[in-house]
């Protein structure tokens, strides 16, 4: 058989491999994985799983430990703009040649098992960093936790960041379940860090049977505000998870560019798990303050200015969406117009309702090229209308389209929000660069 040449043909092929867009569970991956060799990704290896905050939580890794002189990969899903954007060694995104070579080699050892579109994404990434011969790699889950292709490598420590609902054909209907099906990345002696206050019992259950050291925000560690940014701590009153031998830490953290609310709170969830490897990482406040001023991740409350002002989020989930109403209502009151779309397996309704009369106009388009998963303007509009019955909904043929309306439609002083599936966050990015 003739193997694809490009990127493009190999993502193409990849599609067509796998009965379902989406199969979880790790007998093939791993089979695929140990006919590769099974090499180590890295000397140390962080997972991150959860609802929300992922994507942020890795890149705050990423920044504080390359400021500290360390060489780090990060594997995160899906992407933007660029596939390549998923695999990153040292900030740099792998290049084409390097990921076809990757999956010429997951070609050739998986015989006729098949795989995912996610599952080769997963291999390469895995391939690339042991060649790479990193000192840290980061995996973000790409959905739930014990069923998902990154977990089929062991990691050092894990993160969880937040439960909310979403994925419930995969995951379980209620918080318990999706919980305990995160929980899965955990190890036994190993650090389990809880990103939320708020953990569902069958998440600290499940992480406490398998054996994990468990790690809470506010009681092993917590972040508060000051004047001018923020300080992590183990507070003086905190259990024995992240305290050895009377031992205290505390780092002073500036303002974040992140503007999202619960960004603080992956913040102290990715130092909680440098502080948990600080034998092995070592432990260096000044270069992770200095990381975390670097941060920038594109589609997470971005604004992209312009008149009027255009801000970009992937908030894509009830959850998510909870929060992009936060920061709404601690902004200047201005009149705001949605551009929104999301996949057949998000839960629109829910979204909606979190938002509710926040948005003025929803500018709806659909969305087409993704599949079982895609769905219609008009389908999108229907499910909205079942929280928001009397919302202003007009309906587009494209997310340009919706774009190029809701700036007609509003004043000057007004906002778009263009949020929702990464479908639309990326589309908006790719003709709508941030102005200098």
């Amino acid at each position: 058989m003739t193997l694809p040449d490009t990127l493009a043909d190999w993502l193409e092929y990849q599609q067509r491999q796998h009965a379902q867009p989406i199969a979880l569970g790790l007998q093939r991956v791993r089979m695929v994985w140990q006919a590769l060799g099974a090499p180590s990704p890295a000397r140390c290896v962080i997972s991150v799983g959860g609802t929300n905050g992922k994507g942020s939580t890795v890149a705050f890794l990423e920044a504080m430990l390359r400021a500290r002189g360390l060489r780090v990969g990060a594997y995160t899903s899906p992407h933007l703009l660029r596939y390549n954007e998923r695999v990153r060694i040292d900030a740099r995104e792998a290049d084409d040649a390097a990921l076809c070579a990757s999956f010429a080699r997951i070609e050739q050892a998986r015989g006729a098992i098949p795989l995912t579109y996610f599952e080769y994404g997963t291999l390469a990434a895995l391939l690339l960093f042991a060649d790479a011969r990193l000192e840290v790699a980061l995996l973000e889950v790409g959905l739930g936790g014990r069923l998902d292709a990154v977990n089929i490598i062991d990691a050092d420590a894990a993160i969880v960041t937040t439960i909310g609902i979403d994925h419930t054909e995969y995951l379980g209907a209620d918080r318990d379940s999706i919980g305990r099906e995160k929980a899965g990345i955990a190890r036994s002696g190993r650090p389990l860090i809880l990103g939320s206050s708020d953990v569902p019992d069958g998440l600290s259950g499940s992480a406490a049977d398998a054996g994990a050291t468990l790690l809470r925000l506010g009681l092993d560690f917590a972040i508060v505000a000051q004047v001018d940014g923020w300080r992590w701590s183990t507070p003086a009153g905190a259990g024995h998870a992240l305290r050895a031998a009377g031992e205290i830490a505390a780092v002073d953290l500036p303002e974040l560019s992140l503007a999202a609310p619960h960004q603080p709170e992956n913040v102290a969830a990715a130092l909680a798990a440098l502080w948990a490897l600080r034998q092995r990482l070592g432990w260096a406040p000044q270069d992770y303050a200095r990381g975390i001023a670097s941060v920038r991740l594109p589609g997470r409350l971005q604004d992209l200015g312009g008149t009027p002002d255009l801000i970009v989020d992937v908030a894509h989930n009830p959850q998510a969406a909870a929060g992009l109403a936060a920061w709404l209502d601690a902004q200047p009151r201005v009149l705001t117009h949605a551009v929104f779309s999301a996949l057949a397996d998000k839960d629109i309704a829910g979204i909606g309702a979190a938002l509710g009369a926040r948005i003025a106009h929803w500018h709806v388009c659909g969305i087409l090229d993704a599949g079982a998963r895609g769905l219609d303007a008009a389908s999108v509009a229907a499910r909205l209308r079942m929280a928001l019955p009397q919302a202003a909904i007009s309906l587009h043929a494209d997310v340009h389209a919706a774009l190029a309306a809701a700036r007609v439609a509003l004043p000057m002083r007004g906002r778009v929000l263009a949020f929702g599936s990464f479908h639309i966050a990326g589309a908006v990015l790719e003709r709508s660069p941030p102005q200098a």
